[in-house]
């Protein structure tokens, strides 16, 4: 999810006045990458770094799951 993805979804759904639509670095606790795009190799060539970002914002969302659903 990027900011481009969010507006799509927003222009489909309508503005999301209730924050549902998240980033998945939303989840993180790393103050430096939180909220941030995950950055996209496609254009970085820098697929290891793409592949942490990715593997921290899963650890975070299923943390947040965790503690927010069961």
């Amino acid at each position: 999810m990027d900011e481009e993805n969010r507006y799509g979804l927003e222009k489909i759904i309508g503005r999301d006045s209730e924050s549902k639509i998240s980033k998945l670095l939303d989840f993180v606790d790393d103050e430096k990458i939180k909220g941030q795009d995950i950055d996209d190799p496609w254009y970085t060539r820098d697929f290891d770094l793409s592949y942490d970002e990715i593997k921290k914002g899963c650890e975070g969302l299923l943390k947040f799951l965790n503690a927010n659903i069961l």
